[in-house]
């Protein structure tokens, strides 16, 4: 990775843990993360949210979504500012699972990442195409507008206070994954889409990988001058997988 941004490797442990299973990994993971080279988030979740929080650093705590709401009769929904007052740093918005089976639209997503701000939360903004697109040429075209709705609701500035993710959907635990080069040029290209509002925020932006990254693929894709560390699905809930993917990151 040749660019001056801090390289950030997030895990989405999805719907999967267990106290146990959360406290092995944890002691696993932690007295061998002070000596990364990247930002480290885990994203677990809501349930394990509070224990994990207590042993996380130097880790941050990151949740897998975030009601677009502040308060209110929205039962199920857990808002920007619990997540901060349980120690909640960042939060995951728009994974392609919320978009696909949870009929999320790019509006809600925008408006999720909004509120997280508003909390004091960073948002990591997921944006990706399905195989029909790609074969259809229109991967432009999709990841382009699910970020201009972001754009158009909290600004390059904010988005960039977050972090955004690539992940085509067609990788996302197929075992499939785009090549360095595919992914390179959809990141190019959703930096310079920023930088047509504001190059100083593109530049400050990280913008990660998401989709089937492993210890055996991510020193490839991550030496990439556009990808800044990766959103780690199957493979984070492995502690020492984990560990070797953030150990592949390049300054």
């Amino acid at each position: 990775m040749t660019s001056k941004r801090r390289p950030l490797v997030a895990a989405n442990w999805k719907m999967n843990g267990s106290l146990t299973a959360n406290e092995d990994w944890v002691s696993s993971f932690v007295p061998k993360a002070a000596a990364l080279r990247c930002d480290t988030v885990v994203c677990a979740p809501f349930v394990y949210l509070c224990t994990l929080g207590r042993s996380l650093a130097p880790a941050e705590l990151g949740a897998q979504d975030v009601s677009e709401r502040a308060a209110g009769a929205f039962t199920g929904d857990v808002s920007a500012e619990m997540l901060a007052d349980v120690g909640c740093r960042w939060v995951i918005v728009g994974h392609s699972e919320r978009r696909q089976l949870h009929a999320e639209t790019d509006a809600i997503v925008a408006g999720k990442a909004a509120r997280a701000l508003q909390a004091g939360l960073r948002p990591i903004v997921c944006v990706g195409e399905t195989l029909a697109d790609r074969e259809a040429g229109r991967t432009q075209d999709v990841v382009g507008g699910q970020l201009a709705a972001v754009l158009d609701t909290v600004g390059p500035a904010g988005l960039a206070r977050g972090a955004l993710a690539y992940e085509p959907v067609w990788a996302i635990g197929t075992g499939r994954n785009a090549t360095p080069a595919q992914a390179q040029e959809v990141h190019a290209a959703l930096r310079a889409q920023v930088a047509g509002r504001d190059k100083s925020a593109a530049a400050a932006l990280r913008i990660l990988y998401g989709g089937s990254v492993k210890a055996t693929n991510a020193g490839e894709l991550f030496s990439q001058q556009d990808i800044d560390g990766g959103l780690i699905g199957g493979a984070s809930l492995n502690a020492a997988d984990f560990l070797a993917i953030c150990a592949a990151v390049r300054i």
